[in-house]
This record gives C-alpha cells, sequence and structure tokens, in this order.
C-alpha cells in the first residue's frame, strides 16, 4: 500500500469512525477490494489530507453536495463524521437550509429527517 493510502485510512478513521471502516472492510469482496483502495487512497489520503480545507469544511460541504445528490445513505454517514469532525448541530442545520433554496426543498426534507435521526444517537 502507498503512503497515501496509510494517510486516507487514518483520515477516514477519524471522519467515518473504526467501526464503518472495519466493516467496509470485512465485507469487500474480491470484486469490491479495488474499490476499497481506491476510495481510501484517492477520496481520503489525496483529497481529503489536503491543507486547503479544514475536515470541519469538507464535512458541511459533502453534506450540500449529497443533499443534491439524493444519497441518503452517504448523507447519514456524512452527517455522523461532521459532528466527529466539530460541526454544530447548527452549522448542519444552516448547510441543509441552504440547499433547500438551492437544491430543492424536498431534498432537504430528507436530510434533515436523516440528520435529526443522527442527532438523536449522538444525545
Amino acid at each position: 500500500m502507498s503512503n497515501k493510502y496509510d494517510i486516507g485510512m487514518q483520515i477516514r478513521r477519524e471522519v467515518l469512525g473504526d467501526e464503518y471502516v472495519n466493516k467496509s472492510l470485512a465485507n469487500a469482496t474480491e470484486v469490491t477490494i479495488p474499490f476499497q483502495q481506491l476510495v481510501t487512497e484517492y477520496c481520503w489520503g489525496t483529497v481529503w489530507s489536503r491543507p486547503g480545507l479544514s475536515k470541519e469544511i469538507r464535512s458541511l460541504v459533502n453534506l450540500s453536495m449529497l443533499t443534491a445528490l439524493n444519497r441518503p445513505d452517504e448523507l447519514m454517514l456524512h452527517v455522523r463524521g461532521a459532528l466527529r469532525n466539530g460541526c454544530t448541530k447548527e452549522e448542519i442545520v444552516e448547510v441543509f437550509l441552504q440547499t433547500a433554496i438551492y437544491c430543492g426543498v424536498p431534498a432537504a426534507v430528507e436530510s434533515f429527517k436523516i440528520a435529526q435521526k443522527v442527532f438523536d444517537e449522538f444525545q
């Protein structure tokens, strides 16, 4: 594995949590292992490790994009990650209010539902 993979794995675990990452790796198959490696190295080791944005800002950007793309499973994962990265509930709510205007109310409705579930878990 490359240095980018190692850096990516560290960041991936910090943001998504050991339980999620361990489960993803344990469930990887011969077909999906290359994808796990790609995501870890490229997404987490190359992009998330860049100094230009904090992890908090990256998390908030992700929440807006995942809302726009209507990716509820990934959104739930990244709401948890945003909280781990130090984002506040208020910041997350503001992102979803912003997405209601630019991505549409139905997309934001789903995001608010998902966020509430995650907020309830974190209490």
